[in-house]
């Protein structure tokens, strides 16, 4: 039975949650793309709004910061017309002491429709859809080190639109892989896509060993990660996740594993160079590679609000049998 083995999953294999992209068939993941195509050119009319959301609510529950998830995902709720509301709840249930699943329960007593849920704790926006009303969907904004769905899906369909192909693609996700719940998504994106050669570039405290079962290629060398490579995804520093001790200094990381216009040229000569931003310039990525000819990270945002509005529409029309 499928929906037994996949919550995110109704019998039929279609989408009522986005939780992980872990999991996820191919086809439910392509589906998803496809819808985000369309949902472009929404962006470039005057009037930026379709109906197909009207009269629901959807709730952004955002118990860790995070102005540009929260703001694309608001967005995309508007476009689809959706009434929207965004609660600090950082710094009013739970600073009352309310458990996630009351606040949940209270904020349903509102009539709520979708939660879209970021959460310092790995797993919360599962609990969350394990306990909301058949008719309620839940999307996982990002939780813990855990997942962050549609960063992975915005980030699969960025390469799609530059590269057309997955089949042939050398793909190299590099930094703080560990902390990463980017780079989790991106890699679960780019293997169930198919791409056959994803590399796992940083240091050996920043890259866990385990993801070589997953066939990733673990790099601790920056030259050999990015040679040869069709995609650079350049990870942020998780200084807020990190504890002490991994790395000797941020201009260290820059010097051994930062993405400079010299390394660089060792990928292919059309190769784009991605970010989920907010970059951290001159630790990470020099500016002179950020703002050059192969960097495609401002398009990047602009595809997140269309595969926002893809997932949002594609789980509210799908019921939970």
């Amino acid at each position: 039975m499928l929906h037994k083995r996949n919550p995110q999953l109704n019998s039929h294999g279609e989408l009522i949650h986005l939780l992980s992209i872990e999991g996820l068939p191919r086809q439910v993941v392509t589906h998803i793309l496809d819808t985000a195509e369309t949902f472009l050119s929404v962006q470039e009319r005057e009037v930026k709004k379709v109906p197909l959301l009207r009269g629901k609510s959807v709730f952004n529950l955002f118990f860790e910061n995070s102005t540009r998830t929260r703001t694309t995902f608001e967005i995309a709720a508007k476009r689809l017309s959706a009434d929207v509301f965004n609660l600090d709840i950082s710094r009013s249930s739970t600073a009352k002491g309310e458990s996630l699943l009351d606040t949940i329960a209270n904020l349903s007593a509102m009539q709520a429709d979708m939660f879209v849920v970021r959460h310092s704790e790995s797993g919360a926006p599962h609990l969350i859809a394990q306990h909301v009303a058949p008719h309620v969907h839940v999307i996982n904004a990002g939780d813990g080190r855990h997942s962050h769905p549609t960063q992975g899906l915005l980030d699969a369909y960025t390469i799609r639109h530059f590269k057309r192909d997955f089949s042939n693609l050398t793909v190299a996700v590099v930094g703080d892989i560990v902390h990463s719940r980017v780079a989790r998504s991106d890699i679960h994106a780019l293997t169930i896509l198919g791409v056959p050669e994803v590399r796992a570039v940083g240091p050996k405290t920043l890259v866990p060993g385990d993801l070589r079962e997953m066939g990733v290629r673990v790099c601790h060398d920056m030259a050999e990660g990015i040679r040869g490579a069709d995609v650079i995804i350049m990870l942020r520093l998780q200084n807020e996740r990190m504890s002490g001790g991994l790395l000797p200094s941020a201009g260290e990381f820059f010097k051994n594993f930062g993405l400079t216009e010299d390394k660089l040229a060792l990928a292919k000569p059309d190769a784009i160079v991605m970010h989920p931003g907010p970059i951290n310039r001159g630790v990470e990525i020099a500016s002179a590679v950020a703002d050059g000819k192969h960097s495609v990270i401002l398009p990047q945002v602009t595809f997140g609000i269309a595969v926002r509005m893809a997932v949002m529409s594609i789980i509210a029309g799908n019921e939970a049998t």
